[in-house]
């Protein structure tokens, strides 16, 4: 099951909580991703879940 992805007004409005740096939406992962934290935040029923516990790391490609 596919999630909604989050609208681009909300994903404008996001910051990172690590760093208060800027996210974006990756739709193939369904995530926001924290480039300066190499953190993906999760997306359930198209909410960002914007809590550091709850991110997992990037995999350095």
């Amino acid at each position: 099951m596919t999630s909604a992805p989050p609208s681009p007004a909300l994903i404008a409005r996001l910051v990172c909580p690590v760093t208060k740096g800027p996210v974006h939406y990756d739709a193939t992962r369904n995530c926001i991703i924290s480039p300066q934290a190499q953190l993906a935040f999760p997306v359930r029923d198209g909410i960002p879940v914007m809590l550091p516990e709850q991110a997992t790391p990037l995999e350095a490609d």
